[in-house]
Order: C-alpha cells, then structure tokens, then sequence
C-alpha cells in the first residue's frame, strides 16, 4: 500500500497538468482513457459545447458525447490496445440534450508520458455558424447567377484591371461568342473577339480606354456590329462601400426596337397603297419647302390632282383593279416629276404633287405634262383605259403661305376645273378673296357667340376594353349660332387657329372642362377629363402657369386633368415643347398625344416627352380590321407603345369588330358611338353619378 503513494501522486499531478493544458485551449476538449472509454478530464469549452455540466461528463463514456458509427470503430479499435495507438480527424454532426444541432470538426490523438493505460486527447471545433455563413453565401450565389441569367440583357462584370469576373448566358448570345472560346477561360480572347465584331473597331476601343479610366463614370451609348445588330451598352462603376471595384457592362440588343420605330415611321409616313408620301408627310415637306431660306421665300407650284369619273371605273372593274389603278397612276406620276420634287396621295384618288422653282409657266408646263401622260391609253384586266383628271394650282408665295391655305386653294381650283368640263387645269384666282371673307365673318360670329354662352362642351366617354368601364371623358366643343345654326368643329376651328382666336376660346374650354370636373368630384364622381390644346395655346409662355392657376382656382387635383397635343404642334416646336411639357408634367397633369400617327414626329424625341398616353387617329381605326393597312398601323403603335410604356386610346370605334380587335391587338381604352358620342355633362352624370348625389344636386 505504501509503495502505491508515489504511482497516486504521480498520476494526481500528470492530470493536474493535462487540466492545465485543456484550460489553456481555446476549442472544446476531454480526455478520454482508451481502455475504458471514461472521460478523464474536460474544460469549460466543452462543456459549454456538448451543453452538460462537469458531473455528466467526467467518468462518463465517451460515446455518451459523441457516438457515429465512426466514433464506435475508432474506440474498439483504442480499447483492443493492438499495434500504435489510433488516431482520428474528420467532420461530425452532434444532437445535443437541448435538441441543437451542430456541425463539429472533430480530432483525437493518443496521448503518451501520462501513466500505464493509452490516453486520447479529443479536441471539437464547432463549425455551425461557419457552416451557415458558407450555406447563405452559396445560396446568395445561387440567387445572384439565378438574377444574373434571368435579365434579358447581357451582362459582363469586369474588376479594375479589366479581368472579367463573371458573365451571363445573354452575353455570350449577343456577342455571338463561340462555346470554346468561353471554355478556354482566357479574357484577352473574348475581349479581341469583341472589338472584331463591331463596324468601328477603332471607336470602340477608344471609348472603352475611356471607361477604365474613370472608374467612377456611368455611360451609355449605342454599338453596330458587323452583323447589321445595334446594341446598346450602358457601363456603370461596380462599388463596395462607396469605392469602386470593377465595372458593370449590361449589352440590350435594340435591333427589333429600331426596326419597329423605322416600320413606323414608313407607315405612318408612307401610304400602304401606292408607297408614296401620304398626306400628313407631304404637308411636313411642304412645310420644310415654305421655310425662308438666305435669299427670301423660294417660289413653288403645288398641284392637286383628281381622277375624273374614277369611280365608275371602280365600279366597273372592282376595288381590286381600281386600286392596281392607282398604284400605276401614282409610278407614272413619280417618273413624271424632275429630281427633288415631290408627290403624295393625299385622298381616294386624289394626288398633290410639290414642284419646286416653279413659276405659273413652270406649273402649266408640269401640269401638260402629267395630262399628257395620264391620257396615253393602258390595258388593264384585258381592257384598254384611257383616264383623264382634273388639275388645280397654287402658287407660292402669291396665293398662300401655309401649308393649309396653299391645299385649299389648289383644292378649290381642282374642283372649278372639274365644274369647267374636266380634263384640265386651274390656277387658284378669285376664291382667295372670297374664303378670306367668309372666314372673317366665321371669325366674328364666334367671338361674338362666346360672348353670347353659344359655346358648349360635351363630353365622350373613354372606356377600358379590359373590362368596358369608363376610365375618363374627353371635352369637345359644340357651337349652336343663333344664325347659322349648328357649326361643325371641322369648320370654326381651323378659322380660330387662322385668326389667333383659338387662345381665347382654348382658355374657355380649358376653364370649363375644370370646372366641371371639380364639380363632379364634390358630388363623388372622380371623373379625368381630357382637353384639346391647339399648338398655339401651348406654345405661349405662360401656358403652364394658366393651367396651374386654373386648377387651384377650381380645387381640382391635378391628376384628374389630361392634356392632349398634336404630333404636329410638338414636332413644330421642338426647342420649346420639352421644357413645356415638363412644367406640365411637374404640375401632375397627365399629358397625350393627340390623332397619333398623322403627323411625321421623330420617334427618338417621342422617348423624351413626359407624356403618359398615345390616341390613335380615327382615320387608322374606320378600316379595322378588314384593312391590312390600318391593321399593320394599329398594331405597330401599339407595339412601340409598349415598348416605350405609354397607354393606348383608339378614338372614333364604332363597330364591336373594330373593338374586338384593338382588344386583341393589347389596346388599353377606346371612345366611339359604340360606347357613346359626346354627351351633355347632364347625361354623362346620369349614366355615373351615384342616384344619391343626383339628388342632392
């Protein structure tokens, strides 16, 4: 027994230093005796880890804390003592008495100097939090590749030194990058096939030096490729707490889009028919060659043509022929014009030719020119036609100087040509005076018909086709003169825009189409209403400030005001219309434009206009959807509006055939008698106010 005390003491202090040891660590660790499996020792990590106090684990079996199929194998192999002492690394899972799970790396290791049995050190690494941090980055990675594939651009994401550091598949297929190329992995080789697929390989590496430079400057700009493709790259700096990293380049192919903006522009321009100018282009160019150029206005003839008798021909051949008719008419017509000038169909079979330079002898010289030619006999479905036609002229700067007045003076003089037997031509003479004096007493029945509370607005219905419910009414102006009767808009208005009195009768349309909307309002119909603003109203200069101020006065939220505008009226003030149209914008009322598709706008400065909504001119509307033409119109704006995410209002639907198709066609609204005309404000409140509201009223 007393030779036994030194062993005691020795083994008391061999476990007295293994503590010491085990303390000094900072993971969890135990000790564990190899022949019994019994933990020794254990410090305050691993208690704290395996969530035990020291009486539970001190002379516990070690498969009690931990007990795999790999922690079975490793302590019998311990406990048979059979060759060197085993050792173990490898991760493990623990289920701990609280139902916590954690994620261990686990290490045992024989232990030796410390008594007669093996000794097993087992050290615990808790890796849950690291394994969570990696499991969230790896779905954050996922989630990012998953961003990164689904955008429809083509992204490539570069750091500072030009290094590529990831991309997307739409890169690849807009670039047109060879699967081989991408495998190989080598960023010089993508760049060099990059720059060899743009038209100006030069510029492109310019601009690209640009951008490395300055790693904190955002661009955008537009790319040809040798292929015909037009992309358009927008770099932006790629920042980690407010410092720049690398760069961003998103690639968008705009080829489809610029193919629809240019298909368009040629219908809406162009006519379906004939392929020649139509009449809302031939009235722009008319315009471009009244401009004063350095040496004062440059004389012009304008001739009008009409096809006598056509429409016996039509009926006589059928629509099909009448119109192969036409498109012959308007070749022979194009090969009889010199270089420069310009003709157009501007009517059923109606032609207005543009000549420049041209005195009255150049006009009659012109004008026997084209008779000459339009009478040669042609065969036509197996018959011989000889046609004749009637010819009006004007010129300028004698018989006008606008675009409106010269047409109708050629108009007129077409049609006494046609009252003179036909087969000939007309100079505009007498009916200058005569027009301009009509037009003055127009002008002077309406001032004093506004004076008189002669003016009234009606207001028609705009219906979503979505669900046929009405989402706004627009304002059009009735005239009941006491003398003449009903006038039509399409008479007093163009006289109004002549004499300068539109801006007085524009600000009394503009006042009481607020004012009844305010009204609504109180009584519970929150009603848009829709105003005309002619192109002189909107270019005045205090023009947002009239509209502000009429809205206050009348406590109408701005919001419940829309403000249609020409194509044309814009297009003819292209300095001044954006800076309007923001003041506008800034206001909160809702901007369209108005009869879209008649004028000849750049589509480019469209993308630039605050405007919420395009009205589609009832002139595409009346063919649909029998006419192709009208269809393929219809159904390009819709799609440019789309793409520029604007609203659509057909206007002039009639037919439920006409709505069924804008309907399908994604048009957002529409108005027409299939709805409703424009009706009293009486009958408007009648069909929407609430019963209640009419009473109080």
């Amino acid at each position: 027994m007393t030779a036994q005390v030194p062993a005691l003491a020795a083994q008391a202090a061999s476990r007295s230093l293994l503590q010491t040891v085990l303390d000094a660590l900072h993971e969890a660790a135990w000790v564990v005796e190899g022949a019994s499996r019994r933990v020794l020792l254990a410090n305050a990590q691993a208690l704290a880890l395996l969530g035990r106090d020291a009486g539970e684990v001190i002379g516990a079996d070690t498969l009690a804390l931990l007990a795999t199929p790999e922690d079975l194998a490793f302590w019998d192999e311990a406990a048979a003592g059979h060759g060197a002492p085993p050792s173990l690394s490898s991760h493990t899972r623990l289920q701990r008495a609280d139902g916590a799970a954690l994620a261990l790396a686990r290490r045992i290791t024989p232990l030796t100097g410390f008594g007669a049995g093996p000794l097993f050190l087992v050290t615990v690494t808790d890796l849950t939090a690291a394994r969570a941090a990696a499991d969230e980055r790896e779905l954050l990675l996922a989630e990012l590749r998953a961003t990164l594939e689904s955008t429809v651009d083509g992204i490539l994401v570069c750091d500072l030194a030009g290094r590529i550091r990831a991309f997307n598949r739409n890169f690849a297929r807009l670039w047109s990058l060879p699967e081989a190329l991408l495998q190989q992995g080598e960023d010089r080789a993508v760049f060099d096939w990059m720059r060899r697929s743009v038209a100006d390989a030069d510029a492109y590496e310019r601009r690209l030096a640009t951008l490395r430079d300055a790693a904190l400057v955002q661009a955008t700009d537009r790319l040809t490729l040798l292929s015909g493709a037009v992309i358009e790259r927008v770099a932006a700096p790629q920042l980690v707490q407010g410092r720049p990293v690398g760069r961003v380049y998103a690639f968008r192919d705009l080829s489809d889009q610029i193919a629809t903006g240019q298909r368009i522009e040629r219908l809406a321009s162009t006519d379906a028919l004939t392929g020649l100018a139509n009449r809302g282009h031939f009235t722009t160019l008319l315009q471009e060659a009244l401009s004063h150029g350095p040496h004062g206005p440059r004389p012009l003839a304008l001739l009008v043509l009409d096809l006598d008798r056509f429409r016996q021909l039509n009926d006589s051949l059928g629509p099909a022929e009448g119109d192969r008719v036409l498109r012959q008419l308007g070749q022979l017509l194009a090969r009889c014009l010199r270089q420069g000038d310009v003709v157009a169909r501007v009517g059923g079979d109606q032609f207005a030719l543009l000549i420049h330079d041209a005195d009255g002898a150049g006009a009659e010289a012109g004008a026997r020119r084209l008779m000459d030619a339009i009478t040669a006999p042609f065969t036509i479905a197996g018959r011989t036609v000889t046609l004749t036609c009637s010819i009006g002229i004007a010129l300028h700067p004698k018989d006008g100087r606008a675009p409106a007045e010269l047409l109708r003076h050629a108009e007129a003089a077409m049609l006494q040509a046609k009252q003179a037997g036909r087969a000939g031509w007309r100079f505009h003479r007498h009916e200058a005076r005569a027009l301009t004096h009509s037009a003055l007493d127009l002008d002077q029945a309406m001032r004093r018909g506004l004076a008189g509370d002669e003016f009234r607005l009606h207001y028609q219905p705009q219906v979503r086709l979505a669900d046929d419910q009405v989402v706004g009414v627009e304002a059009l102006l009735r005239w009941h003169d006491r003398r003449l009767g009903p006038v039509s808009p399409a008479t007093f208005i163009p006289v109004a825009e002549d004499s300068g009195f539109i801006l007085t009768l524009g600000d009394w349309v503009l006042q009481e189409a607020v004012r009844q909307a305010a009204d609504w309002l109180r009584r519970g119909l929150r009603m848009p209403v829709a105003v005309n603003v002619a192109a002189l109203q909107f270019a005045q200069p205090g023009f947002a400030d009239r509209v502000a101020q009429v809205l206050h006065q009348h406590a109408l939220p701005a919001a419940l005001l829309e403000l249609e505008l020409t194509e044309s009226g814009l297009v003819g003030e292209t300095g001044e219309a954006l800076p309007r149209l923001q003041a506008l914008a800034d206001l909160g009322v809702r901007l369209a434009i108005d009869d879209f598709g008649t004028g000849y706008s750049n589509l480019g400065y469209l993308k630039r206009l605050p405007i919420q909504k395009l009205k589609i001119d009832r002139g595409f509307v009346r063919g649909l959807p029998a006419d192709g033409s009208d269809a393929g119109i219809v159904s390009a704006v819709l799609q440019m509006a789309r793409a520029l995410h604007l609203r659509v209002v057909a206007e002039g639907v009639e037919t439920a055939a006409q709505r069924d198709f804008l309907a399908r066609a994604g048009c957002d609204h529409y108005q027409g008698f299939l709805h409703a005309p424009a009706l009293p404000a009486e009958q408007i409140e009648q069909r929407l106010l609430p019963a209640t509201a009419l009473q109080r009223a």
